[in-house]
């Protein structure tokens, strides 16, 4: 029997109502933020990554899923930000309507050692908002997460936000790091090691415990940050008050792509656990669009993970709702007759199903039970005689006859 590869999952019908309850309200809310809907491809030319994510990148070095063609190298996606910025120019958008405020959701991608909250295939709901500078769209999106979060009823999460400065803050920290992690690299873990040459500021979000503690005695004071960029996040900070949204400011908060600068953020939940606690995150990246060959403008986005927020969510499975009617017949005649019910309710706009497996009444009536219908409508020779249907309530356990021709206008009571 063939299982399923390792770091992916099956979404079982009895999840897929809590997916399009998330789905259907971030929709909803994206719509109310005039956010428009774009579908990028799966697969990308791999050097798109390697530029916008950094060479450094751990993702980069270690996680893409990388399809060969002769000479030409593609890559699953492993995050949605780069395919949304290489669409934005490859399709002119930034000629037609230079500011865009977008959403996505679909399947990424990772070749990650699969655990709790970290899968080789995950699902991203995300947005991104290209062409500002202004603290106030930072706010913005970050007050647009948080409405998800609220209105697809997850509770319980905590939201951190830190500024990287700009690229030469961003220097000036990692040299700064250089000289204070230097005579402490025994004390941090192989991989903090390793990102010690490679991608420093990564240190600084590493969940090793011995690598927090070097971290913790570290003196961040925000001091690399220049003039301009402190007044950016001081103004998003007094957006956020504004809107009412509680933060922590947290100075070791960095984010894993090189392309962020600026304000950066996280969602964060415990029932994740504390190596993986992040539902979702973002910020800035206010050099990516010209670093892939567009024009110099400003732009901030986020992305939660859904098998994350299923995890914080813990949502009971469910079979089918209480709309459900569920038809049973008894004998040949019935059966013809229930599927003319059958077809009627349906084009009447009823959900409606059947028995096609043969049980007898008091299975059909376990089935119906089990499917959690709302009704269950009986037809039998006498139910024939009469040209009407038993109709049963199954909540109230309610049950009566009604004339075949009145049975949709009934229902729909």
């Amino acid at each position: 029997m063939f299982k399923r590869v390792p770091g992916t999952r099956d979404i079982l019908p009895g999840e897929i109502s809590w997916w399009l309850k998330i789905e259907e309200a971030s929709r909803r809310i994206f719509s109310l933020y005039n956010y428009q809907e774009i579908r990028p491809p799966l697969i990308e030319d791999a050097r798109l990554f390697n530029r916008s994510l950094g060479e450094s990148a751990e993702i980069v070095q270690k996680q893409m899923f990388l399809v060969r063609n002769n000479e030409d190298i593609y890559a699953l996606r492993p995050e949605g930000t780069a395919s949304i910025v290489r669409a934005y120019l490859e399709n002119n958008l930034d000629k037609t309507n230079s500011f865009v405020k977008l959403y996505y959701t679909g399947a990424m991608f990772r070749m990650e050692r699969p655990q709790k909250g970290r899968l080789r295939q995950f699902h991203h709901l995300g947005s991104e908002v290209i062409g500002s500078y202004q603290p106030q769209v930072d706010a913005e999106v970050i007050s647009l997460g948080n409405r998800i979060l609220t209105e697809g009823g997850i509770n319980g999460y905590k939201i951190k936000i830190n500024t990287l400065g700009c690229r030469q803050d961003k220097k000036e920290l990692s040299s700064n790091l250089n000289k204070s992690l230097k005579d402490k690299l025994g004390q941090l873990c192989k991989e903090c090691q390793v990102r010690f040459e490679r991608n420093i500021l990564r240190v600084l979000d590493c969940k090793n415990e011995s690598c927090r503690e070097v971290v913790s005695s570290l003196n961040l004071s925000g001091s690399h940050i220049c003039k301009e960029c402190a007044d950016h996040f001081k103004q998003v900070r007094e957006a956020l008050d504004s809107l009412k949204i509680n933060y922590q400011v947290s100075p070791y908060l960095v984010r894993g792509l090189d392309y962020y600068t600026r304000t950066v953020f996280e969602f964060i939940h415990p029932n994740l656990g504390p190596q993986q606690d992040a539902l979702g995150a973002g910020g800035r990246y206010d050099n990516l669009v010209k670093d892939l060959g567009g024009p110099e403008i400003g732009a901030v986005g986020f992305a939660f993970g859904m098998e994350r927020l299923l995890i914080a969510d813990s949502p009971q499975p469910t079979v089918n709702s209480n709309k459900l009617v569920y038809i049973i017949t008894m004998g040949d005649a019935a059966k013809k007759q229930g599927v003319r019910f059958l077809d009627q309710l349906r084009r009447a706009g009823i959900a409606a199903d059947t028995d096609y497996e043969g049980r007898t009444l008091k299975g059909a009536m376990r089935q119906a039970n089990d499917l959690k219908a709302g009704f269950v409508l009986i037809i039998g020779d006498n139910e024939l005689n009469k040209d009407a249907v038993t109709l049963k309530n199954m909540s109230s356990g309610e049950q009566k006859e009604v004339k075949s021709a009145d049975i949709i206008e009934e229902l729909k009571c």
